[in-house]
């Protein structure tokens, strides 16, 4: 299966080496060779970096490690492929926009089943590969653009909140189904079920969380490599399919959504 990453902080931050390490999985310590991207806030719009190889041995993971870009939302993806060709269209985090901003989406699971229900054949929002991730993130725009554009305001949380909670109730029904997506002012990320390497079972949890509340000189000298800040009060919360370092994340239930703003949890986590 893939891997996801996301980082939501109060201030940017700098990526450098943690996307290094994160980018090892595809392809040396890990099996997924079959792609990677990542993507950064700046505001309403995004700087998207996708490649169909792997990330391990791509000079532009290093370009973008070198690069020092900075963000308060970063959303990156390894892909192994499951469902669709090793191409371009088909390589994650997808992008769209809605209500005059773009929103992002990274997936990892196995969901065969949705191509055959009417439920998930958007209207709106059509797919550029042919993987479940991209279906069901054009589903779910699909759905979210009906408060979108309802009025010249974004939707309320409540509302948001209520879309996401309900595709994802419907998805895991069909196979494993973590994912993140962001609207460039809310993370939301969905913990199900994933790939044990060890035990080779699909089961919880599917993503980890770590959070961090700290001054940037403690948070520079943690172990999460090369993740640097622009200001003395900082707060950050990273989320991984696996741990990126030996600090205490938090495995996610099974189910288990949060929603991340400015770097901190901003609804109880719900099943």
């Amino acid at each position: 299966m893939c891997e996801l990453l996301a980082i939501s902080s109060r201030f940017p931050v700098t990526t450098n080496l943690s996307l290094m390490r994160f980018a090892e999985h595809g392809g040396h310590s890990g099996p997924h060779r079959d792609g990677w991207g990542i993507a950064y806030y700046h505001g309403h719009d995004i700087q998207r970096i996708r490649e169909p190889l792997a990330a391990a041995d791509s000079d532009w993971v290093k370009f973008v490690a070198n690069h020092h870009s900075s963000s308060s939302m970063v959303i990156a993806h390894l892909r192994r492929v499951t469902r669709g060709e090793r191409t371009l269209a088909n390589t994650q985090p997808f992008a769209r926009e809605l209500g005059g901003r773009m929103h992002l989406f990274a997936h990892n699971g196995d969901l065969p089943e949705l191509f055959n229900l009417p439920s998930f054949q958007s209207s709106r929002f059509l797919p550029l590969g042919n993987t479940d991730s991209e279906l069901v993130f054009c589903c779910l725009m699909d759905r979210l653009g009906a408060i979108w554009l309802d009025s010249h305001e974004p939707p309320s949380l409540t509302q948001r909140f209520a879309i996401i909670t309900e595709l994802a109730k419907e998805i895991r029904a069909y196979g494993p189904a973590n994912f993140l997506y962001s609207d460039g002012e809310y993370l939301f990320a969905h913990s199900h079920r994933r790939t044990n390497p060890e035990t080779r079972r699909i089961d919880a949890p599917g993503l980890h969380l770590l959070q961090r509340n700290c001054p940037a000189t403690a948070l520079t000298n943690t172990q999460i490599p090369g993740l640097s800040v622009d200001s003395s009060e900082q707060t950050v919360t990273l989320l991984a399919s696996v741990p990126l370092s030996d600090e205490p994340w938090q495995p996610l239930g099974e189910g288990e959504i949060v929603v991340i703003k400015d770097g901190e949890s901003v609804i109880e986590p719900q099943t």
